[in-house]
């Protein structure tokens, strides 16, 4: 287990607090004139009560100077606390944007496998949910902490100035006071750790059911996945229950022992005013009387920022593991910028996953410029894999690959990635309009461009009876747009801006047969004279490929043209007879 401290930690945090400084020292100024404000208050509602000796024995006149002092001091109080929490929430809110800013930096900086090996729901529960926890619990409860820390010394000062026997009395309950932080501050923290751990995989859940609803449904899924959810639920409220009690217990525990210190300076000082009536006043008996409060109240409060902090220590350890994770090797400083011809060679290339299982082994292509290359083979042999090689979201476990006979790890991934245009079997539409999403990749492209691009996609005529055609707001998750038409939008991308590479992973299979007809004819001009990877399951969309590569467990096992193929009468025979077999 961790320890409840982490000075580490505090230090990380205050990384991201330093460029905001000036709003933290801001804030403790005002909390200080605040606390001090009151103190000076409660010096002056006892000697208020000392005006007012008995019956026909009131000092009007100086009762009345005393209640205008009070009156600006608690202006004072309330200006100190207003600027106090303004500065507060700067503070806060600044910080906040800081760290979720660091956070998606670092992700779009890590490597492929890290978001494969990760519940995308969990990421986003860590950057949303965690941080927002270390703004409530850090930032606003060190305030806190620091208000009653203030309050207990300055107090403490006081009542040992006013009178230092019943200061003395006040003190001794203070380790009583300070156990039950402890105390709760031990047993918070275990609890609220997995109360983060179990509310990133509720997250996780949600987003993949939610996120996959017509596949759910049509499994028949649903009382699965509730009994799934009910699960973690539960969990989640066992977890949070036990933080609840455990943070719940500083409250009436302080206040008992409050209520202890409270009567005993008014019994004490009662006891010494008999004794002794010239010991001290009535008003100062009752300025004591508040400084008691005033002292004690702080623990409570302590306490409470305790739970907080133990809360907020949990959350800020699970975004720094998002900041801490380990990103891609930067380029070289000789990186070259590619302006890629199109000739590319992979040579005895070696990549796996998992590197306790291979995948491939030995493998060696080339590819000249203009050719169009199909690869083909059943699930998991390896095709997406090397789409995933080229573009250098994953790199090489041994062998090379080179473009225009310049090896792709001496050159920048930026400009290696964009002599690629791309079109995934996961289509992905942004939030925005349909002219935005065309222009992606693009921004500065002009309507015509866009309208044009979306004419070669055949994707012109559907965006035409849309509400407000190309200005319609669209989002991957929009309705009224099939998964055709998202195709149609993300091939319509590509062709806003052809360079000299393309893939196509799955590009037609969410298209039906006659507009894939007609996006087949637009790719065989679109590719004429591009160096082209197509990666497709449908047969007939690559039958007029220049190569076709068959790849079964992580080898090239067959290549040639689809004729070439046939005659063979090897693994892609049997694989396109399988297709077309009742044809």
């Amino acid at each position: 287990m961790k320890k409840r401290f982490d000075l580490k930690l505090v230090k990380r945090l205050y990384a991201f607090i330093r460029p905001n400084r000036k709003y933290l020292f801001l804030s403790l100024f005002f909390s200080l004139v605040s606390v001090l404000s009151s103190l000076f208050a409660t010096v002056l509602a006892g000697a208020g009560v000392d005006c007012i000796v008995g019956a026909g024995e009131v000092d009007f006149e100086r009762l009345g100077v005393i209640a205008a002092v009070i009156g600006v001091t608690v202006a004072v109080i309330f200006a100190a606390e207003w600027l106090q929490n303004i500065f507060t929430q700067k503070l806060a809110y600044k910080t906040v944007r800081d760290i979720r800013n660091g956070a998606l930096e670092t992700l779009q900086k890590v490597p492929l496998s890290y978001i494969d090996t990760r519940d995308k729901g969990d990421i986003l529960s860590r950057v949303v949910t965690d941080v927002t926890e270390i703004s409530d619990g850090l930032l606003l409860g060190f305030t806190q902490l620091f208000n009653g820390v203030v309050t207990i010394a300055a107090t403490l000062v006081i009542m040992l100035a006013l009178k230092w026997q019943i200061a003395l009395v006040v003190g001794l309950f203070t380790p009583l006071s300070l156990l039950i932080a402890n105390y709760v501050a031990k047993h918070t923290a275990a609890e609220f750790k997995k109360q983060a751990a179990k509310r990133g995989e509720m997250t996780a859940l949600v987003d993949e059911m939610v996120g996959n609803q017509k596949v759910v449904k049509a499994f028949l899924q649903e009382k699965n996945n509730e009994e799934k959810f009910g699960k973690i639920n539960a969990e989640l409220q066992e977890c949070g229950v036990k933080a609840t009690f455990f943070s719940s217990l500083p409250n009436p525990s302080t206040r008992f022992v409050n209520n202890i210190i409270y009567i005993a300076v008014g019994l004490i000082g009662a006891l010494m005013v008999i004794g002794n009536p010239a010991a001290f006043s009535v008003g100062t008996l009752t300025a004591f009387l508040i400084y008691a409060g005033k002292y004690a109240k702080p623990f409570n409060e302590i306490s409470g920022v305790a739970t907080e902090l133990q809360s907020a220590f949990t959350s800020a350890r699970r975004v720094f593991e998002v900041l801490d994770a380990e990103q891609e090797e930067p380029d070289s400083p000789a990186a070259e910028v590619l302006r890629a011809e199109g000739d590319v060679a992979l040579e005895h290339v070696k990549f796996s996953y998992n590197k306790n299982v291979e995948l491939i082994r030995d493998l060696n292509l080339r590819v000249a410029k203009g050719e169009r290359i199909a690869i083909v083979g059943p699930t998991g042999c390896g095709k997406t894999t090397i789409i995933n090689l080229l573009m250098r979201f994953y790199d090489v476990d041994g062998g090379r690959i080179s473009v225009d006979g310049k090896n792709i790890e001496n050159v920048t991934r930026n400009s290696l990635r964009g002599s690629y245009g791309m079109v995934l079997q996961e289509t992905w539409i942004k939030k925005g309009t349909v002219k935005e999403n065309i222009a992606y990749g693009r921004p500065s492209a002009t309507e015509e461009e866009v309208v044009a691009a979306a004419k070669n996609a055949h994707a012109h005529g559907f965006i035409r009876r849309l509400p407000q055609g190309y200005d319609t707001v669209i989002g991957d998750d929009a309705g009224g747009i099939s998964e055709g038409q998202k195709q149609l939008l993300c091939i319509a991308r590509i062709m806003l801006d052809l360079p000299n590479m393309l893939i196509l992973d799955e590009a037609t299979s969410s298209i039906d047969t006659r507009t894939e007809i007609k996006i087949q004819r637009a790719f065989d001009a679109m590719m004429e004279g591009r160096t082209s990877f197509v990666v497709a399951h449908r047969l007939s969309t690559i039958e007029h490929a220049d190569k076709i590569l068959v790849m079964k467990a992580g080898d090239i096992i067959e290549q040639g043209t689809h004729a070439e193929l046939l005659q063979k009468r090897g693994f892609y025979y049997e694989l396109y007879n399988a297709q077309f077999a009742k044809v």
